[in-house]
């Protein structure tokens, strides 16, 4: 070889290394990764470029009424669960008062609780012919409606309550974690300074749970724009609602990508925001941070207060909804439980549970690629994880396009070469719907999955390549044992997460193909509650294991760090309770 061709060839070589060598744990990723990004690209694509632009007429119509509508939203959830979330965490972690061991769990429970349905049960009881104000006429004599006020629940302070009293879970699940890791010695570091009970929860306690805050508020407030089945039944004109309005009953689904593309930015916005919150808010705990902290007792009405101030939110956005449906389900037990019913039961196990275990495989393998690689399949992971961030009804949109597009380019090509027609193979099945909870549900796969990978030892992982096995043997013979608690938690969140998805579900699904979620919508709808109770009931059972095991999770957590006095060391791998529980959720 000539001098001139060595230098050649050592600069393409050097070029060449410019780029890493990718293997297959990585493309995997990648895909994975493109995959999850493919519905927000349709979405600007067709946002950008529609066949029909109705924009400006949008902007002069109703887009400022969604907007505005969907700003007044979100506020009023925000501050909703702001101020209880936060307050009963704070009652249950610092004071002792009746009945707080029992409340510290049952907190939990309206997470179970679809907002939609809890939406539709209060409508049943508070409109003006339900028993609530059935009950107010026949005690006061009062017959017509002009005889007396009465605040209407088919409105926006009506969502706002409903939305709120079934998401302030979000907040008050990682406050409580936040404020069980806080240091004891912090707190009586604060009192001995001279600040009371209450000035340390505020000035102490309260911004070094702000981060953890944060995160939680960002949630509940994705959630609200992810929601239909509420807006729409108490007519309240969101963005939500005028994506459905413009695509079903305009049929323009150009003006739907751009409403959805609005969407997006509110979620992106939020997530800015979220992150803002957290940014330069880190605090450094002590080497005795886990130390338990004593409750300071309550007396007199105080006590009462903190009882009433804990027990309302989990009364009226749990136990009265759950005897509403309680009693539907078993007066008309014989007429819900029909071979329709089953049918619609079983489409909902087999998509959720199909949904599920490829979230967590896939999960597993962008995981696992992370811990091979680094930092790309790092950026690989995060990218998949923004799924969730998406609204179901915008990703219904960003996800029927191209699956659209796969069918028709088969179809011609069967009919092309074979005379044979394969009809609508992905956009026509429950394919779409599985592939839609994949690419929303995954970043809780992802989350747990992480958490679950840094519990394992990198010198595990090195002495399994060391002594000569390979990287698909190295995981499933030494990760995949150590990584079933957290798998099987991921699965069954998901699981639980897309047997209540509806947005998404409904605008996806086949012709003839009904889930609990579009029965319960569909009855509801047609002023029918009582007929679809026995489904709402199944969806809010389901919900409830997942719920007990965060809550379980979060008090192991704080329970096994407390004294050890290593618990800040660098090394340590163990996530801290915030960690997990943000991670699950």
């Amino acid at each position: 070889m000539t001098a001139g061709a060595a230098t050649q060839h050592r600069r393409r070589r050097a070029a060449w290394q410019i780029f890493p060598r990718l293997d297959a744990w990585q493309l995997g990723a990648f895909c994975v990764a493109a995959l999850c990004l493919l519905p927000v690209a349709t979405i600007l694509w067709l946002a950008f470029f529609p066949n029909e632009n109705i924009w400006s007429h949008l902007l002069a119509t109703t887009l400022p009424k969604y907007v505005g509508n969907t700003l007044l939203l979100l506020g009023g959830v925000g501050g909703f669960v702001l101020v209880t979330g936060v307050a009963t965490a704070g009652l249950v972690t610092t004071c002792e008062f009746p009945l707080r061991k029992w409340l510290e769990w049952l907190l939990l429970l309206p997470l179970a609780m679809p907002a939609y349905v809890v939406a539709y049960l209060y409508t049943d009881l508070l409109e003006f012919a339900g028993p609530v104000q059935s009950a107010l006429r026949a005690a006061f004599g009062w017959q017509l409606a002009s005889d007396y006020w009465f605040p209407a629940i088919r409105s926006l302070g009506g969502a706002i309550m409903v939305m709120g009293l079934v998401l302030y879970p979000y907040v008050y699940l990682l406050a409580r974690a936040s404020l069980l890791e806080q240091s004891r010695y912090l707190l009586d570091i604060s009192r001995l300074l001279g600040r009371g009970p209450l000035s340390t929860f505020f000035y102490v306690s309260l911004p070094i749970a702000r981060p953890a805050i944060a995160v939680g508020v960002a949630l509940a407030l994705m959630e609200t724009l992810n929601d239909f089945g509420t807006v729409d039944f108490f007519a309240v004109q969101t963005l939500t609602a005028g994506l459905y309005d413009v695509w079903l009953n305009m049929d323009n689904l150009g003006g739907a990508a751009q409403i959805a593309a609005t969407m997006l930015a509110f979620a992106m916005l939020l997530i800015a925001l979220e992150y803002r919150g957290r940014r330069h808010r880190r605090f450094q705990q002590s080497a005795g941070r886990f130390a338990a902290k004593t409750r300071r007792p309550l007396h007199g009405v105080g006590k009462w207060a903190a009882l009433a101030g804990c027990a309302a939110p989990v009364l009226f956005g749990f136990f009265v909804p759950a005897a509403v449906l309680l009693r539907y389900a078993v007066i008309h037990f014989d007429a819900s439980w029909s071979g329709q019913f089953r049918e619609y039961a079983f489409n909902s196990l087999w998509v959720s549970t199909i949904a599920a275990a490829t979230s967590v495989a896939l999960a597993i393998g962008v995981g696992y690629a992370r811990r091979l690689h680094g930092s790309l399949a790092t950026a690989a992971a995060r990218i998949a994880s923004l799924g969730y961030a998406v609204p179901g009804a915008v990703l219904a949109v960003g996800v029927l396009i191209p699956l659209a597009a796969v069918d028709n380019a088969v179809d011609a090509w069967l009919r092309a070469h074979f005379n044979f027609s394969s009809g609508l193979l992905l956009s026509g099945s429950s394919a779409a719907i599985i592939f839609a909870y994949v690419i929303r549900f995954l970043a809780v796969a992802i989350g747990a999955v992480e958490a679950s990978f840094g519990k394992v030892s990198e010198a595990m992982h090195m002495a399994a390549r060391t002594l000569g096995h390979g990287a698909w043997r190295t995981l499933r013979r030494f990760h995949l044992p150590l990584l079933k608690s957290g798998v099987l938690t991921a699965a069954l969140i998901i699981f639980v997460d897309c047997m209540k998805e509806l947005p998404a579900t409904l605008l996806l699904r086949p012709f003839n193909f009904e889930t609990l979620a579009t029965h319960v919508y569909h009855f509801a709808a047609d002023e029918m509650l009582a007929q679809s109770a026995l489904g709402a009931l199944c969806i809010v059972v389901a919900g409830l294991l997942p719920i007990l095991i965060l809550s379980r999770t979060i008090a192991h957590d704080a329970i096994s760090k407390r004294g050890e006095h290593d618990a800040t060391h660098p090394l340590t791998n163990q996530p801290s309770a915030t960690a997990t529980a943000a991670e699950k959720l």
